[in-house]
């Protein structure tokens, strides 16, 4: 695999079958190994606790549920993800409004931009201390 994800495992969840087989080509493209897809909450949830996954894609409305707790789950595990929805990003309950949203339909550079975002290490706290602190001597 190459691109510029090469070998990041991104789960997909997505019930339409028309926008899985675009999004796993999309996510191919850019190197990333598709973990999925996942086409229900359960199906997804049984995929995060089975997988080892470095980002995911949410489709916000699976078949008529909302995939909240697939994204609680990523959350309490740490893995960085984006919602998917062609509604509008102030439908989202309150509490989820702060994570990325990719507005269907998106094009690749949209996905590649969401996964550069997600898939950037955060700086570490001891990465950030001022130089002065961590140079002085006793």
């Amino acid at each position: 695999m190459s691109g510029p994800f090469s070998s990041r495992r991104v789960l997909l969840v997505e019930d339409e079958m028309l926008v899985v087989w675009l999004l796993e080509d999309m996510l191919a493209d850019l190197g990333c190994a598709v973990v999925g897809p996942a086409s229900s909450v359960n199906q997804a949830l049984a995929m995060i606790d089975a997988e080892a996954i470095d980002a995911a894609v949410l489709d916000v409305n699976l078949n008529g549920k909302m995939s909240y707790p697939i994204a609680d789950a990523l959350t309490a595990r740490g893995v960085p993800f984006a919602f998917s929805t062609g509604y509008d990003k102030d439908t989202l309950l309150d509490d989820y409004r702060s994570f990325p949203v990719l507005q269907k339909p998106f094009h690749r550079a949209e996905l590649s931009a969401a996964l550069a975002k997600l898939l950037t290490p955060k700086t570490s706290r001891v990465e950030s201390v001022p130089a002065a602190i961590t140079e002085s001597s006793p």
